[in-house]
């Protein structure tokens, strides 16, 4: 009976013992996240070119001071919604007290006259800069008067984003009528691409870039409208 006893008080003393480390343990680790020890005092913000990053820090600092385990991230998201040249980003604490936020910004494919200039679009139609002239280095993207939600808005987009950049640098216009009606013209000596679908047109941007390659004499137009051939004259 008295080994019984023994056996007992000692399993409830290591419960005890192991009981209060965890409590204590998980009291530490309760005081070190949510206490000011780990508050956060420094907002970096990278990636940026056309944004300001001091507009975004600016925009975002009112956490500061707040634990790193408290901070509000739905809030940075709607903080950033703001500001419509931030396409994504990513953030990244870092103890004690330093939180990074990575921007991506909206990256120009193409500008879009319009009845005061000219707009520089993302992609997504977005504009990421406005104009009275044409911008230079960007390709005019030429949809009939049609706006950026249109269908032949979409397929120059398809085809713009298909083409290598040797030859998005050699590219002046892009018309687009349907998306089955694709041409381009090239800045130097004029050539026309006939481009027809934007449907394959990363087999078209291959060949064209290949043919390109060549630089051929006095070719005045090269024609991808069928996938896999090139036809020029």
């Amino acid at each position: 009976m008295r080994r019984f006893t023994r056996r007992s008080r000692r399993r409830r003393v290591a419960w005890a013992v192991t009981a209060g480390i965890a409590v204590t343990m998980a009291t530490l680790v309760a005081v070190a996240v949510y206490s000011p020890l780990l508050a956060l005092t420094t907002i970096q913000v990278d990636g940026t070119s056309r944004l300001d990053a001091e507009d975004l820090h600016a925009a975002v600092d009112g956490q500061l001071e707040t634990p790193l385990a408290l901070i509000d991230f739905d809030r940075i998201t709607e903080e950033l919604g703001d500001f419509p040249l931030v396409r994504s980003y990513v953030t990244e604490t870092v103890p004690p007290h330093t939180l990074i936020i990575h921007i991506v910004e909206r990256e120009p494919v193409g500008s879009l006259a319009t009845g005061s200039g000219f707009d520089l679009v993302d992609p997504a139609g977005v504009v990421i800069e406005r104009s009275q002239t044409r911008i230079p280095g960007v390709p005019l993207i030429d949809i009939g008067g049609e706006g950026s939600d249109s269908a032949a808005f979409d397929a120059a987009v398809e085809v713009l984003v298909a083409l290598p950049e040797p030859v998005l640098v050699q590219l002046d216009t892009i018309v687009a009528g349907t998306r089955d009606d694709v041409q381009l013209t090239l800045a130097s000596g004029g050539a026309e691409i006939i481009w027809g679908s934007a449907d394959d047109s990363a087999i078209k941007a291959r060949i064209l870039a290949a043919a390109l390659a060549q630089n051929y004499p006095n070719v005045i137009e090269y024609n991808v409208s069928a996938p896999g051939q090139l036809t020029y004259r």
